[in-house]
């Protein structure tokens, strides 16, 4: 079984050491008894969705050969009003930007992350729905 350790650092602060060897530390809201000295956990949950399809997706499409583009991403979300505040909806937006951009090599790289690769992904299919798009913005 994997390991990561926390430290609390007073109020609502902790910093996490993770097996990878960085650290990350999370705060709460003044507003809730924090300093606002970093990330809250649930927004940490959809930055390490974007981290995970998003290395997924330009691995994949480096290995289809697929270069000269700008890749963004966009997540949009809903959360429960009652506690616990999951979420009960996400919807990811793959945006690409390029010249002559292949359609067909995008749209394959970002459904092979969300059907097969992304973990992440997986996990918070479980729990709600997660849709997502690919947008295609021509450049000059």
């Amino acid at each position: 079984m994997g390991k990561i350790g926390a430290e609390w650092l007073g109020n609502m602060k902790f910093r996490v050491h993770t097996p990878s060897g960085h650290e990350v530390v999370m705060d709460a809201s003044r507003e809730f008894g924090g300093e606002d000295g970093g990330p809250r956990p649930m927004e940490l949950v959809l930055v390490a969705l974007m981290g995970c399809t998003g290395m997924d997706v330009v691995s994949i499409l480096k290995k289809m050969r697929v270069e000269d583009y700008q890749f963004e991403m966009e997540t949009g979300y809903e959360r429960a009003s009652d506690h616990p505040k999951v979420y009960t909806r996400i919807h990811l937006r793959y945006i690409f930007k390029g010249k002559d951009l292949p359609r067909d090599k995008i749209e394959k790289a970002v459904s092979l992350s969300q059907e097969r690769y992304c973990s992440v992904a997986a996990m918070l299919k479980r729990v709600a729905p997660l849709t997502y798009e690919v947008i295609l913005e021509e450049t000059n």
